[in-house]
């Protein structure tokens, strides 16, 4: 091999790589799996790389205000993106609506949670999983529904909360709780049954869970993760773990 064809080999492999990117992305606990499928794809399209960091709506926005290096906010509602483009930390016009989640009542035992959720007003159990409500939208959810039930004072005492829907899961899962308030994404997985029992709750119960993503630091390489999102191939990948889109 030629010295001249050596250094132009050389130079397409070092622009490759210096238009490659990693790019740090905040992500709500729900969106876990649906962002794990969609990150990888767009990683072997793009070449750029994506790390996720997963965790509650509220704590992320938090740690964005602080300063945290994060890329990209996919959160679990309109109010945070929302915020941080109104106080000049996420950059205007980039904010969008990547999917709308669905909440359930769920219980890994078969025949444990009835198709109307009276389980909860007969209250034969002793912990009920909830995000907090205070950091996590969907426990927010959660509240609404019960509070629709006027049954939030009674559930108090066995309110087991989780920082986010991510450890209300794990405390269902685990059997730490007996039932709980999940995101329907959490239990969804492809061409299989939900295992369990659960009750998809009314939309009319709760405010409708509208998920929210804003850019938060100029670059290609995030720019282009945002435009994937948005993309029809996005968009089936996303319906397929329990979401809706509008």
């Amino acid at each position: 091999m030629s010295l001249r064809l050596v250094i132009f080999l050389s130079l397409i492999f070092f622009c490759g790589q210096s238009l490659a990117a990693e790019i740090h992305v905040a992500v709500a606990s729900n969106f876990t799996q649906a962002m794990t499928s969609l990150a990888r794809n767009f990683e072997e399209s793009s070449g750029h790389k994506v790390k996720l960091v997963i965790g509650s709506t509220g704590k992320h926005y938090a740690q964005i205000r602080n300063g945290a290096p994060f890329d990209v906010f996919f959160a679990a509602d309109i109010r945070r993106p929302k915020q941080l483009e109104e106080e000049g930390v996420a950059i205007t016009g980039t904010r969008f609506t990547y999917a709308v989640g669905k909440l359930i009542l769920w219980s890994p035992k078969a025949g444990y949670i009835d198709a109307e959720g009276n389980v909860l007003k007969q209250g034969n159990f002793n912990y009920l999983a909830i995000a907090n409500p205070a950091l996590a939208p969907y426990g927010r959810a959660a509240w609404e529904v019960l509070h629709s039930r006027d049954l939030w004072d009674e559930m108090k005492a066995r309110a087991v909360r989780g920082e986010n829907i991510g450890q209300a899961f794990q405390f269902v899962n685990s059997g730490n709780a007996e039932l709980g308030f999940v995101a329907l994404s959490q239990v969804t997985k492809l061409n299989q049954a939900i295992a369990g029992s659960y009750w998809e709750i009314p939309q009319e119960l709760y405010t409708p869970i509208e998920q929210q993503a804003v850019l938060l630091k100029e670059s290609t390489a995030g720019r282009s993760f945002l435009s994937y999102v948005q993309s029809e191939t996005a968009a089936k990948i996303i319906k397929q773990h329990g979401y809706e889109i509008h």
